[in-house]
């Protein structure tokens, strides 16, 4: 049976691989085995069955350029023969799976243990007990067991915030910072619950026996143990309920709802966070290292200037006015040399702007043969893609595309194009002003760098050299051979390509120095046009002590003799680093690592990187929060980020960072007002069991309260919308305390008004408001006005403190924006509703008795008291109270343990390694650290004389030492832009003045060799030169 299953297998494929090859003469498994090639391997596959290209293209029924007709009775039929065109979906964690990652909260597992012990005595009856006991002791392990339901509320909540996390489909190499905390912190109240609740149970203990076998003298009588027994179970279930009330079950659904809500709000200022955590680790980002085009820019490129014919023309001249020979090779190269996709179509609305689609910088040049009254599409049609006989493609090493054509006589032209000093290099001749190429001299090419690239570049254009070079027909030359066919080209042009800052840019980046958050430009372009971005965008400015420098200089810096980065010389670098232009993306990976991997500043480094291309995938894999672009984003890049930015804009990380710090700030507010309650509880559960054997909030009456400051207030507290305060401090740093010293003060001070109140109407209150005691009340009686003014005074101290808890910053106006939370004042409302029900009508099943107005007035002005004790704990300074400063804060060795250094290591639960902290390597001790400082010091004072000396430690960057990473420029030593400004800035350097002076002409790359910018320098003509034994003289070249 097998075998015939089989061969009817075999059968069906063999019939759909023939009715394949017979409807489109290809069929799918030729189409997979072709796919497993690569290279030349695929390009002799493809000749040897098909011809070419457009054979298989023909065979298949589609064209190379237009793709497929469209037909819905031909796709339908592909899609039969072919299958659908997409990935398949991951398969989803099933519910249990999901119930039990939630179960693995450190929280959940301490209510889950006292949850089971509590069950397990719940069903305890020993024998022989008397009706006092029997009656007595049920309602005490009822209780108990009502008290113990909460892990499944809490449970619920956690499960959520797993869900929410676990979703997405990559795993993170370490929990964030703020998870971390919490989980240290659960584990620190955890460790104090359960002394405290030990405590709890050896006092009652010790309590029974003294009074019973000492002061009152009894024997142990066998027939009374189950009695005795029956004593230590209801002694230990009370201890059980201190715990309870100790844990601060509700962090995780504040952790859930707090993330849920930013999430959903980002998405609406044009943030898609693929990551929940990353939300929260954008609040400590200290560093953004971002793109510049299309994120800091509009990413609408236009060709303003351009220099043709040996004119440079400020503005696009009128296309009679250029030699037609010039024009007509410039009107060809930009057509052919683009891609075919690359199109300027009539603007959307009646008076728009042209839209631009494909590559930006192309249809700048597209853009720029329309403003010469010419049209890129006839020659297209000319020559389509087809057509095409070889295309070197744009990428970051190249950083120039060339397109071979075949002309009518045989003969081979190609075009080429890119930046332009790199193709200016590449360049023997240049049209002269009739359009006839002449040869272009070394010190020609000087001059047009000094007298157009750099004015242009300065100007904050992008430049753009297009250029040519014929080649015989026969003998055909070697393609392969790119080195020798990218030379002795013939420049055609350089152009001007203007990209204005986006206007929201300079305000966004201000706001981020204000917030302690560095901004770093990482581009493509060359350094003076970075430069003049940077200082039109605010990331440097006049005075300041910056870095800017091009990925070859960068690279020289960190890399010693074997091409190996070094992070002591990164850690040289990058402090002062605010632009690096001319970057590949492995520059980019290599900057990030060294800040992140650094030791030389206190705290740890939170880097957030933006990227859009393919390449760019490890940077921002390796940040702690990488934002891909939306639009011109590839979907390597989307899938390797955190947060995907909708609208490619800067402004939207600044709103990342205000919503990050935002969700920090919401925890830190739940947990400031659940810990108060916890506080109180605790210590009145504690106090009541041992002085009056029985606690004055009953167990029903404390899963309100547990509901009021779990559930409620993490939907009050951790929705409020952020504000722009939140960008006017410093990130908090992985190493700050959870709870900071104005957060202890207010704990301790409102704990202390609660307790005095509580203990106040526990003791004295039957006399001040002339009612029976509550204390000592036989078993089964009713509820007594005394326990109830009890618990509403208690419950009404807490809504109030709820509105103090809305400032966690010592601000004394607790009710600014309010009434902007409307979900906040709808569940203070509400939760003083339903606690007039409960008081009122809740009878016996809530242990109450119903209120006068004038008791209710008593319980409500006690409750207000606590906004007047706030104002009273604000004006306390916080240096007189220290204690409690550290709880939930990461140590340095909780922060990078080794095993993190691995970017594939599963998520690392800060629990376990609180519990294992004696199997995990630590890294970097203070010493180290205040070591770090003095190398960094003393480099700053040597001038970088220690540059051409590197120690001899080893690299930890051994993962790129491509030779093409070694300076060794075997090139004839062009002054362009990147050789220049060495010279310059050592001219500048010696006539350094005040911040008050004038700058100098931005063309000039103000680099001190300090490691500095100053652009307030103003011009000298008494300019020392440097030495020859200089470190920065290797890159001086003469003419």
């Amino acid at each position: 049976m097998g075998d015939m299953s089989n061969s009817d297998f075999y059968t069906k494929n063999q019939r759909k691989e023939s009715s394949h090859a017979a409807v489109f003469g290809c069929s799918l498994m030729e189409l997979r085995s072709l796919m497993e090639l690569r290279s030349t391997e695929a390009l002799v596959k493809i000749q040897e069955d098909y011809g070419d290209v457009e054979g298989l293209c023909k065979r298949l029924k589609t064209s190379p350029t237009e793709g497929l007709a469209g037909s819905p009775p031909d796709l339908e039929k592909r899609r039969e023969l072919f299958g659908k065109n997409l990935i398949p979906p991951k398969k989803p964690k099933t519910f249990l799976q999901l119930v039990w990652e939630a179960l693995q909260d450190v929280t959940l597992i301490i209510l889950e243990v006292a949850a089971l012990i509590s069950l397990g005595l719940s069903f305890y009856h020993p024998p022989g007990e008397t009706s006092r006991e029997g009656d007595s002791n049920p309602r005490k392990q009822d209780g108990a067991a009502a008290m113990e339901m909460q892990p499944l509320k809490s449970a619920e909540g956690g499960e959520t915030e797993e869900k929410e996390r676990k979703k997405p489909s990559a795993p993170k190499k370490e929990k964030s910072v703020l998870q971390g905390k919490l989980t240290k912190l659960a584990v620190q109240i955890g460790k104090a619950g359960l002394l405290m609740s030990a405590i709890t149970v050896i006092i009652l203990v010790l309590y029974f026996a003294i009074d019973n076998f000492v002061l009152q003298k009894q024997q142990w009588l066998p027939e009374c143990t189950p009695i005795y027994i029956q004593y230590f179970v209801k002694f230990f279930i009370i201890g059980v309920t201190v715990l309870v009330v100790a844990v601060p079950e509700g962090l995780p659904l504040a952790v859930t709802i707090s993330l849920a809500y930013s999430v959903k709000k980002m998405m609406k200022d044009n943030n898609l966070v693929r990551h929940l955590d990353a939300c929260e680790t954008m609040g400590n980002a200290t560093a953004i290292c971002s793109d510049k085009t299309g994120t800091l820019t509009t990413n609408r490129m236009t060709a303003v200037q351009c220099f043709v014919g040996d004119v440079h023309y400020k503005e696009i001249p009128e296309p009679q006015v250029l030699p037609p020979k010039s024009l007509d090779l410039l009107v060809h190269s930009i057509s052919i040399n683009s891609a075919y996709t690359s199109k300027i179509l009539p603007a959307d609305k009646e008076g728009g702007l042209p839209k631009q689609v494909g590559n930006k910088t192309e249809c700048g040049l597209l853009g720029l043969v329309l403003d010469l009254k010419r049209d890129y599409q006839p020659v297209r049609n000319q020559i389509p893609e087809e057509k095409l006989y070889k295309v070197y493609t744009f990428n970051s090493v190249r950083k120039s595309m060339s397109t071979v054509v075949k002309m009518p006589d045989g003969s081979f032209r190609m075009y080429s194009k890119g930046a332009s000093e790199i193709v200016l290099k590449k360049c023997g001749k240049i049209l002269s002003e009739v359009g006839e190429p002449r040869v272009f001299r070394p010190r020609d090419k000087d001059e047009m760098v000094k007298k157009v690239i750099e004015p242009m570049a300065c100007d904050g254009l992008r430049t753009i050299c297009v250029a040519y070079r014929d080649f015989p027909a026969n003998p055909e030359p070697n393609w392969d051979d790119e080195s020798n066919i990218l030379s002795d080209l013939v420049a055609i042009c350089v152009v001007g390509i203007e990209d204005p800052v986006r206007p929201e840019v300079p305000d966004a980046i201000q706001r981020c120095q204000r917030a302690g958050i560095t901004v770093r430009m990482v581009t493509g372009d060359n350094i003076n046009t970075a430069r003049a971005i940077a200082i039109k965008c605010g990331i440097i400015h006049p005075g300041e002590d910056f870095l800017c420098i091009d990925g070859k200089e960068f690279n020289r810096r960190i890399r010693n003799e074997k091409g190996e980065v070094e992070q002591e010389r990164i850690d040289k670098v990058w402090p002062k680093l605010r632009v690096l232009a001319r970057s590949s993306p492995t520059d980019k990976h290599t900057l990030v690592k060294g800040i992140i991997d650094s030791t030389m500043v206190d705290q740890r480094q939170v880097v957030a990187v933006t990227g859009d291309g393919t390449n760019d995938g490890p940077a921002l894999k390796k940040a702690d929060v990488g934002f891909a672009m939306g639009i011109a984003g590839t979907d390597v890049a989307k899938e390797a980020s955190d947060i995907i930015l909708t609208d490619d804009n800067f402004s939207s990380i600044v709103k990342a960072v205000m919503w990050g710090r935002n969700v920090y700030d919401s925890i830190s507010k739940f947990l400031q007002f659940q810990l108060t309650v916890n506080v109180v509880a605790v210590i009145v559960a504690f106090t009541g069991a041992c002085v009056t054997q029985d606690s004055p909030l009953k167990a029903v009456q404390m899963l309100w309260v547990n509901l009021i400051m779990d559930t409620f207030a993490s939907l009050a507290l951790a929705t409020e919308p952020p504000t722009l305060s939140l960008l006017k401090r410093r990130p908090y740093g992985r190493n700050k305390p959870l709870i900071s010293s104005t957060m202890t003060k207010n704990i301790c001070g409102h704990a202390i008004y609660q307790l005095v109140i509580i203990f106040t109407l526990l003791f004295v209150g039957e006399k001040i408001f002339d009612i029976d005691s509550g204390r000592n009340a036989p078993l089964h009686s009713p509820p007594s006005e005394h326990y109830t003014i009890i618990f509403n005074t208690f419950v009404m101290m807490q809504l109030f403190n709820e509105i103090n808890a809305r400032k966690i910053h010592g601000e004394r106006n607790v009710f600014e924006g309010i009434f902007g939370n409307p979900i906040f004042c709808s569940i203070v409302f509400g939760t003083f509703a339903v606690q007039i029900v409960i008081v009122q009508f809740g009878g016996k099943p809530f242990s109450c008795t119903p209120l006068d107005t004038e008791k209710w007035m008593w319980c409500v002005f006690l409750g207000m008291g606590e906004l007047l004790w706030g104002q009273l704990i604000s004006t306390v300074p916080n240096s007189r109270l220290r204690f409690l400063r550290r709880a939930g804060q990461l140590s340095q060795k909780d922060e990078l343990p080794e095993e993190d250094m691995n970017e594939d290591n599963e998520e690392i639960d800060h629990a376990e390694r609180e519990l294992r902290r004696g199997q995990i390597l630590w890294f970097r001790g203070l010493n180290r650290i205040q070591t770090q400082i003095r190398v960094v010091n003393a480099f700053r004072s040597s001038l970088y004389e220690g540059l051409e000396k590197p120690d001899s430690r080893t690299s930890i960057h051994n993962f790129m030492t491509h030779p093409e990473f070694r300076i060794e420029d075997s090139t004839p030593n062009i002054p362009l832009i990147d050789d220049t400004d060495d010279d310059s800035s050592r001219r500048n350097r010696a006539n350094r003045k005040p911040p008050g002076s004038q700058p100098t002409s931005p063309n000039k790359n103000n680099n001190a060799i300090s490691g500095g910018i100053n652009l307030s320098l103003a011009p000298s003509k008494s300019a020392a030169l440097s030495s020859p034994a200089s470190p920065l003289h290797s890159l001086e070249t003469s003419l």
